[in-house]
């Protein structure tokens, strides 16, 4: 009863395969064979337009090195306060751009909305010393498992648009926005106005499988020579392609991530009968809020998760709020058994 992090299951069984499949022979070295090719173009196929693609090892790296390919002297980074960009990635966004500060746009239950993006941006005036806004960083799906629909991103870029910025998304979780929203990929990324993205694959059945990609091919030009700066520009590059050749392969990537979030979804409803939910999952993420007595139980019968910040929601002194993470190798059983003993 692993609820820990999606990041805690394996790898898929087609991206295992993928690996082995094209671990025989030789390849040109540094992106320069067929399978990157490929799945380059596979990328193409995905967004509906050409695109470049910058494969990375981390969500971090994509999410650094995107900001450091936009970076201007005294740049501001506008996120969401519960951005990992912010919180969680040890400062690399600041450091890969030579000083950009993250600033925190107030959000609710993992999301920023238009009035909250437009007084923070008003703090920072053109000409003003405490800093230029250089980039606006959306995540989708969000940290507290709530997602963006086509028409809030779409307002939130034109106005970041507006006032001269850049938009970027973390997509670590952007399989689980696409099969939660049912909306496309290029609906929810540059038909939307966004110009960059992380595209995470980790989390959602790969090895170790990310991306930049770059919706206006070209724009971007120091990206190539900052990914090899910073020691992501792989030698053996095909087994990073491999993955996601299988990831993409048969639309894999949206199959896994629709299981998560009927999993997820699957905890929320048997949870409402023996507790309460901090707000409602949209993705695969879920956040109860459980007598401690119970959190106790369940954690000495072996299952495992993590306490949660109850920021936005009142809780009693004998409750506990925690976050629940369901993934492609979440089974129905392990979840009716994880209620059964709640």
């Amino acid at each position: 009863m692993n609820f820990a992090s999606d990041n805690w299951a394996g790898a898929t069984p087609e991206v295992m395969a993928a690996l082995a499949r094209h671990n025989t022979g030789f390849a040109t070295a540094y992106g320069g064979d067929n399978v990157t090719a490929s799945v380059k173009r596979r990328f193409t196929e995905v967004f509906e337009r050409e695109v470049e693609v910058f494969f990375t090892a981390t969500g971090t790296a994509s999410n650094a090195l995107s900001m450091a390919a936009v970076a201007e002297p005294g740049g501001l980074i506008l996120s969401s306060a519960d951005a990992h960009l912010r919180n969680d990635e040890y400062g690399a966004s600041e450091f890969f751009t030579h000083g950009m500060k993250v600033v925190p746009v107030p959000c609710r239950f993992g999301k920023m909305t238009l009035g909250e993006l437009e007084a923070t941006l008003a703090r920072y005036p053109a000409g003003g010393r405490a800093g230029k806004p250089v980039v606006l960083s959306l995540t989708n799906a969000t940290e507290a498992g709530t997602l963006y629909a086509v028409g809030e991103i779409a307002a939130l870029v034109k106005f970041a648009h507006k006032n001269g910025m850049i938009a970027h998304m973390d997509g670590a979780r952007f399989a689980n926005a696409v099969a939660g929203l049912g909306a496309s990929p290029a609906d929810l990324t540059w038909k939307a106005g966004v110009d960059l993205m992380s595209f995470g694959g980790t989390k959602n059945g790969c090895w170790a499988a990310e991306a930049i990609i770059v919706f206006e091919p070209g724009r971007f030009p120091g990206l190539d020579v900052l990914k090899s700066r910073a020691g992501h520009t792989f030698s053996k590059a095909r087994f990073v392609s491999a993955q996601y050749e299988a990831y993409l392969e048969n639309g894999n990537w949206l199959k896994t991530a629709a299981h998560a979030n009927a999993m997820a979804r699957r905890l929320a409803d048997g949870i409402t009968a023996a507790g309460r939910l901090g707000w409602a999952p949209q993705a695969n993420e879920v956040f109860p809020i459980l007598p401690k007595t119970a959190t106790a139980r369940l954690r000495s019968a072996g299952a495992v998760f993590h306490p949660w910040p109850a920021d936005e929601v009142q809780i009693g002194p004998d409750e506990e709020m925690v976050r629940l993470v369901t993934s492609w190798a979440t089974s129905a059983d392990e979840v009716d058994r994880f209620l059964g003993m709640l």
